[in-house]
């Protein structure tokens, strides 16, 4: 059996591990449009504020595949044809498979802003992003970015920390409105501008112009101007499949897939931020994009290609940093559309904004802009939210309670 498997990111590399826990003699081939080491996506703004080498980018697994009898191929996917069980190679030509896995990650998009695509503005996605980043952060001293994601405002507290001056414009009216509530995205704001970095939210980028010495003068809606020598945007990700089309494999902006990470296709399998899978909340087809749920999905996928029968118990979005000296960390829903009722911890719980999320009685989520310490509990409410568990002790004795569940377990 030959299976193949296209992206050596961390669905496909999870595919790849637990593909040959069951099955050590069939034939896997990787295929990789980036090319080059296999390395975390999640550790390029560590490396970009020098709080990690350069070295630590790189996941030591993927330097195995000769030994695990991987064939690793740089190559691009052109196209799929799901009859003839085959793809098409740019440069290699056709390849066929009896096991296909798309783990073919996502990119960076770029807003619609005219002038946003030249030279001088970056995203921060990929390794070529980053090396980027790292030459301009050298020579540059005034930088904006664009969005308030998870990346950019990593980006934003690397640049800072490499001691430039950084604006920070945002559509919406918060910061991070996918990773925190309403009252901890005005307190990340606050921490920001604390550091220095000038916050703008509701402000619409209309057009971006180089000047002729190569720095920029961003036009804004509201008639505003804003200098900068250096552009960063974060508009979001978009799955790597364009060679899905003319092909069988049911797409949208992704891949939905069953709670097997199957396509609609036979033997066509789909996982990571190319895929929309099953919800921890009963959702059919979600895509996260998130680091954990791509190794989870890969691992599922990897399983079953070798034959087994795992099911998905569902993705939980979970996010986790530390930028602008507090820690930053959301789970599960916490926005107050999606629950009935919350608790945010006072000052003497000691854990700076924390709060708790519940919906027909359950807790449901949590977000912190608060402590490290912290967040030590998201690890051990991440099997109750996910198993819909009861907990019954009032949010005051939980962490006591959830040290008894630990060590009784």
């Amino acid at each position: 059996m030959h299976t193949v498997i296209i992206g050596n990111g961390a669905a496909g590399l999870a595919a790849v591990r637990a593909f040959r826990k069951y099955d050590k003699q069939s034939r896997i081939t990787v295929i990789s449009k980036e090319g080059g080491a296999a390395y975390s996506r999640v550790l390029l703004p560590y490396v970009l504020r020098g709080k990690l080498s350069y070295d630590k980018l790189f996941l030591p697994y993927a330097e195995r595949f000769e030994e695990l009898g991987v064939n690793y191929v740089e190559d691009e996917v052109l196209s799929l044809n799901d009859a003839s069980k085959e793809i098409s190679l740019a440069r290699s030509g056709v390849l066929p498979y009896d096991k296909l896995l798309i783990a073919s990650g996502s990119r960076a998009l770029w807003p619609p802003v005219k002038g946003v695509e030249q030279e001088g503005i970056h995203h921060l996605w990929t390794r070529k992003d980053l090396d980027a980043l790292i030459e301009a952060f050298k020579e540059k001293r005034h930088v904006l970015i664009i969005g308030s994601g998870f990346v950019s405002l990593q980006a934003a507290w690397s640049a800072r920390s490499r001691g430039l001056d950084v604006t920070l414009v945002e559509i919406a009216d918060r910061l991070m409105p996918l990773v925190l509530d309403e009252r901890g995205s005005a307190l990340m704001a606050e921490q920001m501008e604390k550091f220095g970095v000038k916050v703008f939210t509701s402000t619409i980028t209309n057009e971006i112009i180089k000047n002729d010495d190569g720095s920029f003068r961003i036009l804004l809606k509201d008639g505003g101007e804003i200098d900068s020598d250096l552009i960063i945007v974060g508009a979001g990700v978009g799955a790597n499949i364009d060679f899905l089309k003319g092909s069988g494999v049911e797409f949208g902006r992704t891949i939905p897939v069953d709670s097997f990470m199957r396509t609609n296709v036979p033997d066509v399998f789909a996982a990571g931020d190319a895929a929309a899978g099953p919800s921890a909340f009963g959702d059919e087809h979600v895509t996260h994009a998130l680091w954990p749920t791509a190794v989870e999905m890969g691992a599922v996928a990897g399983s079953n290609m070798a034959g087994k029968n795992i099911s998905y118990d569902g993705s939980l979005n979970m996010n986790v940093t530390h930028m602008f000296n507090v820690t930053v960390a959301s789970m599960g829903k916490f926005n107050s559309k999606d629950i009935d009722e919350s608790y945010v911890y006072d000052a003497e719980a000691g854990k700076g904004y924390c709060k708790l999320c519940y919906k027909d009685g359950l807790i449901v989520g949590i977000c912190l802009v608060g402590v490290a310490e912290a967040v030590s509990m998201f690890g051990r409410l991440r099997p109750i939210i996910r198993k819909h568990l009861a907990v019954e002790c009032s949010p005051t004795k939980l962490d006591a309670f959830l040290n008894i569940r630990y060590f009784e377990r």
